[in-house]
């Protein structure tokens, strides 16, 4: 039973029957269920076309449901008949997927669970797993989801910015539960990438992939958090960073520079050095310039400000970072780290507890308060 398979004909399934007439919610509804059929009678009956099965099965599916709906009667007894045949383009069926899940009438968690339902083929159990949510909130927040996309329709859908975003959200969120999000991030990514051969899909992938590559080396055994300057290096996954560099190289020669290009080409200068102290600061400054420049984000100008104090010393960058709000996400934390390069232990040792006070994970907190306290010992 191969379940990846299953699981990567969800999104043609649902399009071939959006097309044949059923709205969203209905189709992902009787996909579903063809699922739960095919898990049953796969293993024994293996079809000579997956695909034409799954279709065949869900469609019956979705007229059960259409007969079960006295409203809907009329509209039954004209589908009955076979609709005709071709399937037609599976590429065109899963891209549109891609997008209608990023649909602008989505908040970014409902679009999230969505993509994963309809194109990553996921479960609503392990949805709600990888959310550390009920089944119960995950499947209300699918459902409104799916509602939301059938009273729009086709007429609104999010563009490939918009669907990027879903899936860095998604890649973002790493692991947890029974599901690797990070790893069906970077699956849809690359599913995408064949889809739409844009460069900033190539860069979005790429930056994915540095970020995998370092995953062994981001924590120790007992969860605690490596800072990127002590990651043992030999521990990073050599091909995914080749891959990702050759594929970033390709992108950034189209001459369509976009954000994920530019922060994966820094994530690259990272990966690039054998040793923490060999890093090119000084282009890693460059290119948050160009990253800033796209997207006037505050957080990345947080991030050059740290960049800036490696490049020209920490008192350029607390010059830097005086110009941005300290009520930031990690402004404490940065401000901490470059006052303590700068010899100022007490005040980084105060700030490094602020820190701790404001992080979102565990590790995060334990990892400040231990610099807090390291600083405090030296004294």
């Amino acid at each position: 039973m191969d379940e990846d398979l299953l699981r990567s004909l969800v999104p043609e399934v649902i399009g071939a029957l959006v097309r044949r007439g059923a709205d969203f919610a209905a189709a992902e509804d009787a996909v579903q269920e063809g699922l739960v059929e095919a898990l049953r009678t796969w293993p024994d009956q293996p079809p000579r076309d997956p695909k034409a099965w799954l279709v065949t099965v869900a469609w019956r599916k979705f007229l059960d449901l259409v007969r079960a709906s006295d409203a809907r009667r009329r509209r039954e007894e004209h589908t009955a008949l076979e609709p005709p045949a071709p399937l037609g383009s599976a590429t065109d069926d899963t891209l549109e997927l891609y997008f209608l899940c990023a649909h602008p009438a989505l908040t970014p968690a409902s679009a999230v669970a969505l993509t994963l339902r309809a194109v990553g083929g996921l479960t609503t159990r392990q949805i709600a797993a990888a959310y550390l949510v009920p089944e119960a909130t995950m499947a209300q927040r699918i459902s409104r989801a799916k509602r939301t996309v059938a009273k729009h329709g086709l007429d609104q859908q999010g563009g490939l910015a918009t669907v990027c975003r879903v899936l860095y959200l998604i890649f973002n969120e790493g692991y947890s539960g029974d599901v690797d999000l990070a790893t069906e991030a970077i699956r849809l990514t690359r599913q995408l990438r064949r889809l739409a051969p844009h460069p900033e899909v190539a860069g979005l992938l790429a930056l994915m992939l540095l970020h995998h590559a370092r995953r062994a080396a981001r924590s120790t055994a007992s969860g605690a958090l490596v800072p990127l300057a002590e990651q043992d290096r030999s521990a990073w996954d050599t091909a995914l960073i080749i891959e990702a560099i050759e594929m970033l190289q390709a992108a950034l020669a189209r001459d369509a520079l976009g954000e994920y290009q530019a922060q994966a080409a820094i994530a690259a200068l990272h990966a690039d050095a054998h040793q923490a102290e060999e890093t090119d600061w000084v282009q890693i400054v460059q290119w948050y310039d160009e990253l800033v420049a796209l997207t006037d984000s505050p957080v990345h100008r947080l991030n050059r400000a740290v960049a800036v104090g490696q490049a020209d010393g920490p008192q350029a960058g607390l010059a830097a970072l005086a110009e941005l709000d300290a009520s930031l996400p990690r402004y404490a934390a940065a401000s901490a780290y470059l006052h303590e390069a700068a010899g100022e232990e007490q005040i980084a040792a105060r700030l490094y507890r602020e820190a701790a006070d404001l992080a979102t994970s565990v590790p995060e907190r334990d990892h400040l308060l231990q610099q807090a306290a390291r600083l405090n010992t030296c004294r």
